[in-house]
C-alpha cells in the first residue's frame, strides 16, 4: 500500500518515564467479576516479598451488612485462632472480618509491557517491574489444619510409655554438578522454599483518593528537562537508532569462544562504568589475556593506559591472566550454591586458591579442601571459576601462563606480585596450622594405638 492510500493523520510524542521503573507493579484480579472493582474497598494491612515478588493484601469485609453470617463469621474466626488466642491471632475481632488477597506471576519477563498515560495529547511511559495476579487465599483454613493436628500428635506423645528404637538411615548427598545444581534451583521445590524463607515487609497503603496517591501519580509523567533534551538524544539516522533499541550482538569480535553464557549484552554493558564492565567480562568468561578483554570492551577507543588504571580495581593477575576479584563472585552476604558456607570464606579460600595457582601449575583438590577447611562441592565450585581438570584428576588454570604481557607491563606485573608478596605470610600460616592439626591427630592415634598394645 502505498504512503498516499494511507495517510499520516496525527502525530503524537511518546516520553518514556524510569522514575517508578524499579518499583511499578500491575496488579490484576482475574477471578472478581468485571463490574466488582476494589476501588472502595478499605485496606487492613499490606505487605511484599520484593526479592520474589510477591505481594498480600487485606480487605475489610462489612461484618455490619445484613448479608453478612455473624455466626458463621464467628465459627471461621474460632476454627483459625482457636479458643485460647495464645498466639497473634488472624482475626483480632473475633470474627471474620477481613478477605486476603496473595499474588502469582503470571508472566516472569514483563520487559515488554509498559503503563501508559495520555494527556495533553503526549503519551508518557513507564517499564513495569512486575505483573502479578492477585487471588482470595484461605490460610485461615491451613492454620487449623495445622493446630488439629498438632492437638493429635501430642496427645499421641502423652499416651507413649516410652520411644522405642527405630532403624536410622545414613544417606550421603551424591556430588552436584553444575548442571544438577540449575537444574535443582529451577525446582517448585527449590523456589517454594526460597519463597517461604523471606519474610513479609509491612507497607503503607494509600488510598487512591489521597495526596501521596496522587503524588505517585505524577510521577508517571516524563520531566521537563528530560522532554527539552528528548528531541536532541534522538537525532540519529535509522540504523543508530535501531543500535539504541536492540540488544545488538557484536558477533565482528568474535566473541563467543571467549563468553560462553553472556549475562548481559552489549548494550548494557555500554551503560556501565568502565570498572564494573571489566568486572562482567571476567566473571562471565573466567580467565582472560588483556588483549582478549581489550576485544570485549564496547569503546575500541578506549586507550591501553586507562584500561591498565583500572584492571586491578576489578580483577587479579594470574602468571600473565586476569581473573576477577573474589568479592565480586561472593559479595557481603551472600553464601555458595551446595552447602551455605558465608561470602567471608569462600572469598578466603578462593583466594588462597589464586595465590597457589602464581606458585604452581597444578593443584589437588583434597589438598586445597584441608586447608581451607571447605567442603569439596565448594572447592569445586571454585576451581570452577578459573580453572579446569586434566586426566590425573589434578587442575590447572584455563590459560597457559602469559609471560609477554608481564614483560611489556613490567610496572603493572610487579604491583600485582607485590600485592600477592603482602598476603602470603597469611597463606603460609593457614597451611602451617593444618599441618599442626594433622600432627595432633596423629600423636593422638600412635597414643590410642599403644594403649591397645599395652591392654
Amino acid at each position: 500500500m502505498d504512503d498516499e492510500d494511507d495517510p499520516i493523520v496525527e502525530e503524537v510524542p511518546v516520553y518514556l518515564s524510569k522514575t517508578l521503573s524499579e518499583n511499578l507493579y500491575l496488579l490484576q484480579y482475574p477471578v472478581k467479576a468485571s463490574n466488582s472493582t476494589f476501588d472502595d474497598g478499605q485496606v487492613v494491612n499490606s505487605c511484599v516479598k520484593p526479592i520474589n515478588q510477591q505481594i498480600k493484601v487485606d480487605y475489610a469485609l462489612n461484618t455490619a451488612s445484613k448479608n453478612y453470617d455473624s455466626f458463621k463469621g464467628e465459627q471461621f474466626a474460632i476454627a483459625a485462632d482457636g479458643k485460647d488466642k495464645l498466639q497473634k491471632p488472624t482475626f483480632r475481632s473475633g470474627t471474620m472480618d477481613k478477605q486476603s488477597f496473595l499474588s502469582s506471576k503470571p508472566i516472569d519477563d514483563v520487559n515488554r509491557y509498559m503503563i501508559c498515560v495520555l494527556q495533553d495529547r503526549e503519551i508518557h511511559a513507564t517499564p513495569l517491574k512486575g505483573i502479578v495476579s492477585m487471588r482470595q487465599t484461605f490460610s485461615y483454613f491451613d492454620k487449623q489444619d495445622k493446630r488439629t493436628k498438632a492437638e493429635q500428635k501430642a496427645e499421641v506423645d502423652a499416651d507413649a510409655d516410652e520411644e522405642e528404637a527405630k532403624q536410622v538411615t545414613v544417606k550421603f548427598a551424591r556430588q552436584e554438578n553444575e548442571k544438577v545444581r540449575k537444574a535443582r534451583e529451577k525446582s517448585f521445590n527449590y523456589l517454594s522454599k526460597m519463597e517461604s524463607d523471606e519474610p513479609w515487609c509491612e507497607t503503607l497503603w494509600h488510598g487512591k483518593n489521597s495526596t501521596a496517591a496522587e503524588l505517585e501519580r505524577q510521577r508517571l509523567y516524563c520531566s521537563d528537562s528530560l522532554r527539552d533534551g528528548a528531541d536532541s538524544a534522538l537525532n540519529v539516522d535509522s540504523k543508530e537508532y535501531l543500535d539504541m533499541l536492540i540488544s545488538k550482538e557484536k558477533t565482528d569480535r568474535n566473541i563467543d569462544s571467549m563468553l560462553p553464557s553472556r549475562v548481559v549484552c552489549m548494550h548494557k554493558l555500554q551503560q556501565m562504568t568502565l570498572v564494573d564492565q571489566i568486572k562482567v567480562i571476567l566473571r562471565d568468561a573466567k580467565v582472560l589475556t588483556f588483549q582478549q578483554i581489550m576485544d570485549l570492551l564496547p569503546d575500541r577507543t578506549l586507550a591501553v593506559d586507562k584500561v591498565l588504571r583500572t584492571l586491578p580495581m576489578a580483577g587479579v593477575l594470574i602468571r600473565g591472566n586476569w581473573v576477577v576479584q573474589s568479592e565480586s563472585i561472593y559479595p557481603d552476604g551472600s553464601v555458595s550454591s551446595t552447602n551455605g558456607v558465608p561470602a567471608e570464606q569462600m572469598c578466603k579460600a578462593r583466594d588462597y586458591i589464586l595465590y597457589r595457582f602464581t606458585q604452581c601449575d597444578k593443584l589437588e583438590r583434597h589438598q586445597l579442601a584441608m586447608i581451607t577447611q571447605l567442603p569439596s562441592e565448594e572447592i569445586r565450585e571454585i576451581l570452577d571459576s578459573v580453572a579446569k581438570i586434566n586426566s590425573d584428576r589434578s587442575w590447572s588454570l584455563l590459560l597457559p601462563p602469559n609471560e609477554e604481557f608481564s614483560v611489556n607491563e613490567q610496572e603493572i606485573s610487579d604491583r600485582q606480585t607485590a600485592f600477592w608478596t603482602a598476603r602470603a605470610d597469611k597463606f603460609n600460616e593457614m597451611e602451617k596450622s593444618t599441618k599442626r592439626v594433622r600432627k595432633r591427630s596423629s600423636r593422638s592415634d600412635s597414643k590410642y594405638d599403644m594403649k591397645m598394645s599395652n591392654g
